[in-house]
């Protein structure tokens, strides 16, 4: 079975920048894809990060003040690729987020099924 079969939340690829605060650190990164469960960043030289840190991701959504915050822990590190599972969402995080993979995917009914499956368990 394919990572992409096994995978339980549709990932969409995103080309945008964003901060990644890590070692007590920001440094700039690039999200390559998003889930509502994590996403995976490429990182600019000198963000130290390894299997188990805890980090946060914050994305901005345009000119606007709109932002996906994101906590989480490193589950893999591959070169300057950090993938990172979401431990912690914030209510207007999750809500932009929601609206960023419904506008990708285009198929609002498979969002709602796994953000049913997000909050179950």
């Amino acid at each position: 079975m394919s990572e992409e079969q096994r995978r339980l939340f549709s990932r969409i690829h995103f080309a945008g920048g964003a901060r990644l605060l890590s070692g007590g650190q920001w440094n700039p990164c690039d999200v390559l894809d998003l889930s509502l469960k994590g996403a995976c960043v490429k990182t600019s030289p000198g963000t130290d990060a390894g299997i188990g840190d805890s980090v946060t991701l914050v994305l901005s959504l345009g000119e606007g003040k709109a932002a996906v915050r994101m906590e989480g822990e490193v589950a893999h590190v591959e070169d300057a690729h950090i993938g990172f599972t979401c431990r912690e969402i914030d209510l207007d995080s999750i809500t932009h987020l929601r609206r960023l993979l419904e506008l990708n995917l285009g198929d609002a009914t498979l969002l709602d099924r796994e953000l049913s499956s997000l909050f179950a368990g």
